[in-house]
């Protein structure tokens, strides 16, 4: 408030706005079964405001950046697997020190430089994205491990011992080739 002796003349009010889609990639991270917290340096009673707009339940205000850090340790120390989405200097620390740091491109160059994952575009929902990638990633890895162990376990030792014509055993070996490229171009068609 600004005062003029003792009337006053005007009030002026400073306030972040919530991401549009911030709401909805809370409830899409929930029915993942993820529990999304906030870590913030707002005050408490902002930061609860915030918390019970985007239906967050656990939330932690007044934070500074090495007290961001301490609570990912303490969580972590816990055996909780910790991702953490920030944009600003002051969540550098925080984004460095989790299992998965991940930084908006819109944001301070420092906390892009810590992030595991930068996000090019300002939108929430590529968090979501990014998790269902990587477990889709993760599913071709292990399909593509077992069709190269498959070959070689069965294969080369069938080839080895004159049962399995060389020739033969070299286009298998080929074709297991092609098939795990084929297999990880299919990430293309991903659903995200």
């Amino acid at each position: 408030m600004l005062y003029k002796e003792k009337d006053v003349v005007g009030v002026a009010g400073v306030a972040d706005v919530i991401k549009s889609d911030a709401k909805e990639t809370i409830s899409k991270l929930k029915d993942m079964g993820y529990n999304p917290m906030m870590l913030t340096g707002d005050n408490r009673n902002t930061a609860e405001a915030v918390a019970n707009q985007l239906g967050i339940k656990d939330f932690f205000a007044e934070v500074l950046p090495e007290d961001k850090v301490n609570v990912i340790k303490g969580l972590q120390a816990k055996g909780n697997k910790v991702t953490m989405v920030g944009d600003g200097i002051n969540d550098a620390p925080a984004i460095k020190q989790a299992d998965v740091g991940i930084a908006m491109a819109s944001g301070s160059d420092i906390a892009i430089e810590s992030g595991d994952i930068v996000l090019f575009n300002k939108n929430l929902e590529g968090v979501v994205k990014a998790i269902k990638l990587s477990k889709a990633t993760l599913k071709k890895i292990k399909q593509n491990l077992f069709w190269a162990m498959f070959y070689n376990v069965i294969a080369i030792p069938i080839a080895a011992v004159g049962i399995l014509n060389p020739i033969i055993a070299e286009i298998a070996m080929a074709l297991s080739s092609i098939n795990v490229v084929a297999n990880s171009l299919r990430l293309n068609r991903a659903k995200l």
